[in-house]
């Protein structure tokens, strides 16, 4: 369990954001091919899914979950492996208004938690016999302006 020893705080644009814990919410690997998969040679297709969500536990603190699921499939579209990792975090925010609270949600706090859950995936594929999985980093702000983009596409 990865978990902060001091909280880290970062202020943005006249509010702030206090990171009071990382911590791995869960965790699975499953590689339902093997032992067969591991005599073929062909090189891995990988496909990864990346959510979020938000709980709040108090008027400022907020459980965020940074959810990745990571697919590796070989030769004829054989599952290799299945690694799936939900790391948290509970973040204190204040002192914004409620669009921008959104975007720290949606930007800071994933962005926060992925290198912790990129090195959980990478630990579960090597420790499943697979070679080391590097995750190019994410552009979360990028991936928020998609999701408002498609949000009000449809609302509209």
């Amino acid at each position: 369990m990865a978990e902060s020893e001091s909280p880290r705080r970062q202020e943005v644009s006249g509010g702030q954001v206090r990171l009071d814990r990382i911590y791995l919410k869960d965790a699975s690997f499953e590689s339902p091919n093997s032992p067969g998969i591991f005599g073929e040679r062909a090189q891995l297709e990988f496909q990864l899914d990346i959510n979020s969500r938000t709980a709040a536990l108090a008027e400022d603190r907020v459980e965020v979950v940074l959810a990745l699921t990571l697919r590796a499939k070989g030769a004829g579209g054989k599952t290799a492996y299945i690694v799936e990792v939900h790391q948290a975090g509970i973040f204190q925010i204040s002192g914004f208004d409620a669009q921008t609270t959104q975007r720290v949600l949606g930007t800071f706090c994933p962005g926060t938690l992925f290198p912790y859950a990129r090195e959980t995936v990478d630990a579960l594929a090597v420790r499943g016999g697979f070679p080391a999985v590097h995750l190019q980093p994410v552009n979360f702000d990028a991936l928020f302006a998609e999701a408002l983009r498609k949000q009000t596409a449809v609302a509209h």
